[in-house]
């Protein structure tokens, strides 16, 4: 009799765990559990200076650096719009264009970070930016036997070797449309060696499919229903952005063919995906203003528990300043690396630096 009970509650207990698997969702930040917060990558902390929300109509021209005529919409962007929300999409970057004004929409996408489990380690509206804490997709932990039985009450012991973070931002359009990006950055943790406990987080590459969850799950908040959102981003297929590496006078520099308007975007979306903290940022001159900390830098910082109890202080890597500046001639972008003061940098960093921005907006 005994053993039949056991057989019993063996199989019912199966059968519990495959409906845990099937039913899960492959992204479920919501169980984490709170930890202290990981300091990685190094110096992400942005400053605000300004309302950056107004989006200024039109370009910038490479001669005089003055506002430009308008630039007609590109032609590579696809977008698709039901109600009052659309999203638009150009190589692997979509983003969420709502006719709602920015002020009145922020409260509420504020809201939608933390009913998805996420603290908040930036909130500045005056700056149009907020970010995630790094958080823990608990949907990515094995949903075997063991996990799903007694790893119910130890839910705690059960941990990955990555985090995220997202990064959202809105900007009005001239449209006075609300252009809301989001942006995800990742790390995971590995050995330093072989035969140590020793552990360190390293960057991993952006997820434009996560990006992508996100927009939907944010359109369903929106007031799309979930068939219009899946429509939304079903048929909004990838353009394809003409893009090149160039030098100038020994410069290099990203050349886009795209106007002023969305080739903006578009840096400032690689931007917020890859090892740049954003101070500031001037459309008008078509700067941003960044710190930079090369990827392979970014690999210093120990892991969760080892930071718990050590009594080392932490070693920052030191971040370069540089300007990015976004310049239009006719129908043609130039991205290039400007130093701390404004002069061209001509370095192996501004290499690099157009590199990872030509990498991404591919």
């Amino acid at each position: 009799m005994k053993s039949i009970f056991k057989i019993t509650a063996l199989g019912t207990a199966m059968a519990l765990a495959a409906c845990s698997a099937l039913e899960s969702d492959k992204v479920d930040y919501r169980s984490t559990v709170k930890v202290p917060s990981l300091t990685v990558p190094p110096d992400l902390t942005q400053l605000s200076k300004e309302s950056r929300y107004t989006m200024v109509d039109g370009g910038v021209s490479a001669a005089s650096g003055k506002q430009a005529a308008p630039q007609a919409k590109a032609a590579v962007v696809v977008a698709n719009e039901i109600s009052d929300v659309r999203i638009e999409r150009a190589g692997n970057q979509r983003w969420l264009v709502v006719k709602r004004p920015a002020d009145k929409l922020w409260d509420e996408v504020k809201d939608f970070w933390l009913d998805n489990g996420f603290l908040l380690s930036m909130d500045q509206s005056k700056l149009g930016i907020m970010e995630t804490e790094w958080s823990e997709n608990r949907a990515k932990i094995p949903q075997d036997f063991l996990r799903s039985t007694i790893g119910k009450v130890f839910d705690s012991a059960y941990s990955t070797p990555e985090r995220d973070k997202y990064r959202t931002r809105l900007e009005t359009n001239a449209n006075g449309e609300t252009e809301i990006y989001i942006s995800h950055r990742g790390v995971s943790e590995v050995y330093v060696a072989e035969r140590t406990d020793q552990t360190v987080w390293q960057p991993r590459p952006s997820d434009p499919e996560l990006e992508a969850e996100f927009l939907r799950r944010l359109m369903l908040r929106l007031g799309s229903t979930p068939e219009q959102a899946q429509a939304l981003l079903a048929n909004a297929p990838a353009a394809k952005t003409v893009s090149s590496v160039d030098k100038v006078n020994e410069q290099p520099v990203l050349v886009i063919a795209e106007g002023f308007d969305r080739a903006w975007r578009r840096v400032g979306l690689a931007l917020d995906r890859t090892g740049f903290t954003v101070e500031d940022r001037d459309r008008n001159r078509g700067l941003y203003f960044v710190r930079y900390v090369a990827a392979e830098q970014q690999q210093a910082e120990p892991g969760f528990f080892s930071k718990l109890f050590s009594s080392t202080p932490d070693k920052t890597t030191q971040a370069g300043k540089y300007q990015i500046a976004v310049k239009t001639t006719g129908e043609k972008t130039t991205v290039s690396v400007l130093d701390s003061n404004g002069s061209a940098e001509v370095s192996a960093t501004a290499q690099r630096i157009v590199k990872v921005l030509s990498d991404d907006i591919k």
